[in-house]
This record gives structure tokens, C-alpha cells and sequence, in this order.
């Protein structure tokens, strides 16, 4: 089990090197007893490049993508950036990938979002492929994927670990069959218990792999303002109550909108909802947005998780 913390790609855009304070956050997090920093990925800078710098220069993390959206994206480029990161980390790098959203596919990429889950089963294939072996000749319906010459990235050691962003019960069956555990986001316990963990694990068990990793984010943050946090929460969550994906697992978690399971309150009231989390199968847990209050409850924040770290 581990705690570790996941930064806004927005945040780091608001500084004047986004880079810079990567690292300044990262050995912020390390500092604070954390094992993991993981970093979104939108239209800025790229997430991948970033847990390389920020891995290269902060020896103590394990660093990960939470999520790169797969469409527009093709396995043999996201296959070699992957393994360098994993060889300038020395094996601390694990690549989180996320099916996307049609509102930026098809807008942002002009690519159609159709047959998803079709998609992720071709790109996670051949992905797989070339980080095993480091080299692949996959020929789907929706891709193709063949290495002219060898893909492997010489110290790219162990081979990097994938997972996705899957809470729908054919993502979660792909993904237990093909990667190595999931990323949720917005589930509570309960629901990451019954309509998470256990279908995945199942899938990854039928299929001959070991048990998946359940990394689940989880935002929230310790402040004693609960009702301006709550109401900034509101704001930044608001987008994904439009996902049909993220609007059934809100609805499993017994919410009626995604601010409803961000976790908001004193030390003791984000300590029991960790070991609620634990509980109900994670391996890890990250914490997200814990930036809606003060920056001093950030802090505030960050040192109660790397206490229950270093506990766990």
C-alpha cells in the first residue's frame, strides 16, 4: 500500500516554468513522506517528459501519467517515450493511459470516437508487445503497429508497468486482461469495491495475469474551510458530471454529482476515508486537487498523507 499525490497539468501552467515546478513539487512530496507524483496530461506540456525530469532529479518518487488519452495517439510513439522515461528513472515510471473524451477527440484531433473499447484492446496489444519484447507486428481493424526495426530502449528495466483509466465494465475487462491494474477516478469505496476491484481482478484472473493494481485518485484536501473548498470543488469537478463513464460510477457511489465524493474535512476525516479506500481493495491511493484551499492546507494536506505512508 501507498500514498502519493497527483498535480493539476493546469496548475503547473500558471507558473513560469512548468518544468521547474514539477521538480519544486516533487521534492515538496518527497519531503512530506509521499511515494508517488503523477501528472495529468492535456494540450500543454507532456507528461511523459515531465516524470522524466521530475524523476531524474527527485531519486526518492516513483513517477506516472494519470491519464494520456489514447486517441490521435499511436502505441510504437507512446511505446519508446515510455521506455526512456522508465530507463531515466531507473524503473520508477508507470504509464497511465485513459480511453479520452469525445468532446477533445473529435473537436481538438478530428479523430472519431467510435468503438473505444475496441480501440484501447488494439493499442493496449501492441503496446504490450513492444514493451515485452521490444518489438511488434500488430495488424487490428483499427490500428496497425509494426516495428521496422528494434523498439526496445536499452535500460528500460523492469518492462514499464501500464495502466488505465477504466471504470466501465468492458474497459475494466480489457484492461484486467491486457495491462496492469486501473486507474479510477470519482468512485467511492463502496462502489471501488464492488464495481471495480472485483470485476477487474476477475478479468486479470481468467486471463493468467497477476492481481492488478486499483491506484485509485481520490481528491480532497484537509482545510477547515469545508464550505469554500466545497464550492471550489463544485467548479473544478463540474466537467466530468457530462461523461456517461464517469456519470454510472458517481451514481454507484451513491453521489449525485462528482463534488459530492471529493473529500473535504479535518486530518481524521480524510485518514478514514484512506483506510475506506484501502479497505475496499486499493493498492495505492493519490490524492488530486488537493490545491482547492490555501496553499498552507495543502501542506497541511500533503504532511497527514506522508504520516498515513509512512504508517501504511
Amino acid at each position: 500500500m501507498s500514498i502519493g499525490i497527483a498535480l493539476s497539468p493546469f496548475r503547473l501552467d500558471k507558473t513560469d516554468n512548468a518544468v521547474d515546478a514539477a521538480v519544486a513539487a516533487g521534492r515538496q512530496v518527497a519531503a512530506a513522506g509521499l511515494s508517488s507524483l503523477w501528472f495529468g496530461q492535456t494540450f500543454s506540456h507532456d507528461s511523459i517528459v515531465l516524470s522524466t525530469a521530475v524523476g531524474r532529479e527527485v531519486p526518492e518518487l516513483e513517477l506516472g501519467t494519470s491519464a494520456i488519452p489514447i486517441p490521435a495517439r499511436h502505441p510504437l510513439l507512446i511505446a519508446s517515450q515510455a521506455q526512456t522515461a522508465q530507463a531515466a528513472t531507473h524503473g520508477r515510471f508507470t504509464l497511465g493511459l485513459a480511453l479520452g473524451a469525445r468532446a477533445f477527440t473529435e473537436s481538438a484531433f478530428g479523430v472519431p470516437y467510435d468503438r473505444p473499447i475496441a480501440r484501447l484492446r488494439e493499442f493496449l496489444s501492441a503496446l504490450r508487445a513492444v514493451l515485452d519484447t521490444g518489438t511488434v507486428d500488430f495488424q487490428g481493424e483499427l490500428l496497425t503497429a509494426v516495428a521496422p526495426m528494434p523498439a526496445a530502449v536499452a535500460g528500460a528495466k523492469p518492462a514499464v508497468p501500464v495502466l488505465v483509466a477504466a471504470m466501465g465494465p468492458q474497459a475494466l475487462r480489457a484492461t484486467g486482461e491486457l495491462a496492469d491494474g486501473t486507474l479510477p477516478f470519482l468512485v467511492g469505496p463502496k462502489a471501488l469495491a464492488e464495481h471495480v476491484v472485483a470485476p477487474i481482478t476477475e478479468a486479470a484472473e481468467r486471463a493468467g495475469r497477476s492481481a492488478p493494481r486499483i491506484v485509485v485518485m481520490v481528491a480532497g484536501v484537509v482545510t477547515a474551510d469545508v464550505e469554500g473548498a466545497r464550492a471550489a470543488a463544485e467548479q473544478s469537478t463540474a466537467f466530468y458530471d457530462d461523461i456517461p463513464s464517469y456519470q454510472r460510477i458517481i451514481e454507484l457511489s451513491g453521489a449525485s454529482r462528482a463534488a459530492d465524493l471529493v473529500v473535504i474535512g479535518d486530518e481524521q476525516a480524510i485518514a478514514d476515508r484512506v483506510a475506506e479506500y484501502f479497505e475496499a481493495g486499493a493498492t495505492d491511493v493519490v490524492f488530486s486537487q488537493t490545491d482547492l484551499s490555501t496553499p498552507a492546507d495543502e501542506q497541511r494536506t500533503w504532511q497527514l498523507l506522508g504520516e498515513l505512508n509512512r504508517a501504511a
